[in-house]
C-alpha cells in the first residue's frame, strides 16, 4: 500500500506544521487536517475529491489563519454512514465540529459539495458563521429540477469548458442510481476521476498525477462510491430545505471559474444573500483551488481581512 496517499503523510508534506486529526461529532467521525494560527477558517471540499484539494492554498492561508480542512461526512478519512447526506445535516456536522474545537464563530470556504454545506451552515447557524466563501457551486434550489436528462443544443457532452457551453451534468443522474455505480467503480475509480478532471479543468495538468492518485484511492471502494453518491441523492431534500432559508445575512464571497460556473453564479447568487460579492476567476474551470490557487489566496485574503 502506498503510504504517501495516507492523510497523515499528506498533512506532513505541507509547509505549516499541519497534522491529521479525528473527532466524533453529531454521531459521525470526521477527519480533518489542521495547521496555522489566527482566526479560524474551515475548508470544505467536494466530489470526487478530499481535503487534499486545498493543499495548494493551505500553507499561505495558515500564515494568517487557523486552517481546518475537513473531510465531509462520507469523504476520505471520515465515516461513511448509511444516511445523513443532506446538506442541512452535514452543516450540523460542521457546527458540531466547530463547538468541539472550542470555537464560537468561524469563516468557511467550500467548493462543490462543500460550497453547498457552507451555505447551509450560514443559513442554519448564522450565529457561528463569520464569513462564507463559495467556490464554483451554489446550494441546490428549485431551478435544479429543470435539468434535462438529454443534452440540450448548447450543451457539450464531452467537456464543460468549451466556449459558450452550459454544463451537461450527466453524473447528477448517474449518482442517483443505487447499487450499480458501486459495482462499476469498485477498484476502478481512476478512469472516472481522470475523465472528470480532464474535462472540467481548463488546464487538466493543474491536477497532478499525485493528486489524482490521492483522489482515486479515496474513491476506490464500493463504500466510498456509495457515500459520495449520497450527496447527490439528497438534492431533492436540499431543494426543499433551501425554500425555507430566506436570504443569508452572513457576507458571501462567490468565486466562479470563467470557463465553468461564473455566469450562472452571477445570475443566481445575488438573490441568495444580503451581502454577496461574485468574482470571476480567469483561465479557470471547475477545480478553482487547484487550477488557480493564487487567485483563491488573494480573494480570501481580501475577503477575510
Amino acid at each position: 500500500m502506498n503510504t504517501s496517499l495516507h492523510d497523515a503523510a499528506l498533512a506532513h508534506s505541507l509547509e505549516g506544521s499541519f497534522s491529521s486529526r479525528h473527532a466524533r461529532v453529531n454521531g459521525v467521525g470526521l477527519h480533518y487536517v489542521e495547521g496555522g494560527e489566527g482566526e479560524p477558517l474551515l475548508l470544505l471540499g467536494g466530489w470526487p475529491q478530499t481535503w487534499w484539494q486545498w493543499h495548494k492554498v493551505m500553507p499561505a492561508l495558515a500564515r494568517r489563519h487557523r486552517v481546518i480542512a475537513v473531510d465531509l461526512r462520507g469523504m476520505g478519512g471520515s465515516d461513511k454512514p448509511a444516511d445523513g447526506y443532506d446538506k442541512k445535516t452535514m452543516a450540523e456536522d460542521i457546527h458540531a465540529l466547530v463547538r468541539h474545537l472550542g470555537l464560537e464563530t468561524v469563516s468557511v470556504a467550500g467548493h462543490d459539495i462543500g460550497a453547498m454545506v457552507a451555505y447551509a451552515f450560514a443559513a442554519n447557524h448564522p450565529e457561528a458563521a463569520d464569513r462564507i466563501a463559495l467556490l464554483d457551486v451554489a446550494h441546490p434550489d428549485e431551478t435544479w429540477t429543470s435539468f434535462s436528462l438529454l443534452p440540450q443544443a448548447d450543451q457539450h457532452v464531452d467537456s464543460v469548458v468549451e466556449a459558450g457551453a452550459r454544463s451537461y451534468l450527466w453524473w447528477f443522474a448517474f449518482n442517483q442510481v443505487r447499487g450499480l455505480p458501486e459495482q462499476l467503480l469498485d477498484g476502478r475509480s481512476r478512469p472516472f476521476v481522470d475523465w472528470l478532471f480532464d474535462r472540467q479543468a481548463k488546464d487538466p495538468a493543474t491536477i497532478d498525477e499525485h493528486s489524482r492518485r490521492v483522489y482515486a484511492h479515496a474513491y476506490s471502494t464500493a463504500d466510498a462510491v456509495r457515500a459520495g453518491n449520497g450527496w447527490y441523492q439528497t438534492f431533492n431534500r436540499d431543494i426543499e430545505d433551501e425554500r425555507t432559508y430566506g436570504r443569508v445575512k452572513t457576507p458571501l464571497l462567490v468565486l466562479g471559474g470563467d470557463e465553468s460556473n461564473h455566469a450562472y453564479l452571477s445570475e443566481v447568487m445575488p438573490s441568495k444573500g444580503t451581502d454577496v460579492t461574485v468574482v470571476k476567476v480567469a483561465a479557470c474551470g471547475h477545480y478553482v483551488p487547484e487550477e488557480q490557487p493564487q487567485a483563491v489566496i488573494d480573494a480570501l485574503g481580501a475577503f477575510l481581512g
